[in-house]
């Protein structure tokens, strides 16, 4: 079984590359206030916030069973989102044993 560290750094990486340019383009209000403009995007970011919040959970007691630590991934989740649960496979893959 072929091991996910290809996509999932390319991923994060992606990401990471549309966050900058946000952040540069519209700084962190300017990615935040358009979703308390309309009820459409206030249900994204609801759904986003659902969707981190279960992450975290899972990362929890996923990272309880691997014996990792889940608290960073679980406060980069809080602070910058998805980043928090990609870092995260992508830290359980890398310390997982390769597959046969």
């Amino acid at each position: 079984m072929l091991r996910p560290l290809f996509p999932l750094a390319a991923v994060i990486l992606a990401f990471g590359a549309l966050t900058t340019t946000a952040l540069f383009d519209a700084g962190y209000w300017g990615i935040i206030k358009p979703h308390f403009q309309s009820w459409g995007a206030a249900q994204v970011l609801a759904d986003l916030a659902i969707v981190c919040i279960l992450s975290c959970f899972w990362m929890a007691a996923d990272a309880r069973k691997r014996g990792i630590a889940s608290w960073p991934f679980i406060a980069l989740t809080l602070v910058a989102g998805s980043f928090g649960p990609l870092l995260y496979l992508l830290t359980r893959e890398l310390r997982s044993p390769t597959a046969p």
